[in-house]
């Protein structure tokens, strides 16, 4: 695990430092209710190891995290009674990532609630999506 930021809140959750109202533990990971949720239930998934980013975190913790974020999820839509559940994943200031400690937002969901999902946009015309595919598969190569 990589060790904590002494200056991260989720570092200072993690340690015991910093109360918070526990769901979740295993060796790697944590999962705690949000103090600002955006409905009752919202919990937060996190590794304990700080990593800044989604990009950052190792492959080989991948499946581990899939797993509690399954697992909680489904528990927090049964506790909540809820229709459905946003998983949501900020990375850096520009996305709306406060805490640099990579965390999943499970976000219990009603079909009344009131909240909306961002706008969509498309592109130009089909050839600017066909270039930008085609530069993102690049860089994967």
């Amino acid at each position: 695990m990589k060790p904590k930021d002494p200056d991260c809140i989720f570092c200072k959750i993690v340690a015991g430092d910093i109360p918070s109202a526990k769901v979740f533990e295993s060796e790697t990971c944590l999962a705690f209710l949000d103090i600002a949720p955006v409905n009752a239930g919202h919990t937060l998934v996190l590794l304990k190891g700080h990593y800044p980013t989604l990009m950052d975190i190792p492959e080989e913790l991948g499946s581990e995290l899939t797993k509690t974020l399954s697992t909680v999820g489904k528990a927090v839509m049964e506790a909540t009674g809820a229709d459905g559940l946003n998983l949501i994943q900020n990375n850096y200031e520009a996305a709306g990532q406060l805490v640099h400690h990579v965390h999943f937002h499970l976000v219990p969901r009603y079909s009344d609630d009131g909240l909306s999902h961002w706008p969509q946009s498309g592109y130009d015309n089909p050839d600017e999506m066909s270039s930008l595919a085609k530069t993102i598969a690049g860089l994967l190569t």
